[in-house]
């Protein structure tokens, strides 16, 4: 009876420690200082702007998509992509790389864009109007 109490902890224990470590493992940091990016040896998500003055290069035949991306401070970092531009890139608000930096720019392994709202610079109506058009304030 003993021993299923000891060989069920050590399972607990093994267990909690197995998810600590991978907990551990797939915390990624997001950064917006690119100084910071350049300077960890490990997986970072970088947060930026394209810079649409240097434009994108696409080399169809390698399969690699390459841009530059600015900090809020104005410092510009070359993204390298294995893989086919997204579709809605060039409207992008933000560009969010997940990758590491390493011989002189980021290998992205990922690329997600964040494009600007629909209903961005739309004035919103008054709420109290109903659908019909009739004020719901005189009902």
């Amino acid at each position: 009876m003993r021993n299923k109490y000891l060989f069920g902890g050590f399972i607990i224990v093994v267990f909690l420690g197995f998810m600590g470590y991978l907990f551990t493992q797939s915390n990624i940091k997001y950064e917006n200082n690119f100084d910071k990016v350049m300077a960890q040896d490990k997986i970072v998500k970088a947060t930026g702007s394209w810079v649409r003055e240097k434009n994108y290069v696409m080399d169809r035949q390698n399969q690699i998509f390459s841009f530059y991306i600015a900090d809020d401070h104005g410092r510009e970092m070359k993204v390298v992509y294995s893989g086919t531009m997204p579709n809605n890139f060039e409207s992008a608000k933000s560009v969010v790389v997940t990758g590491e930096y390493k011989d002189g720019y980021f290998q992205a392994s990922s690329i997600l864009t964040k494009c600007p709202s629909k209903y961005e610079g739309q004035n919103i109506q008054d709420t109290k109007t109903s659908s019909n058009g009739t004020d719901s304030r005189n009902l």
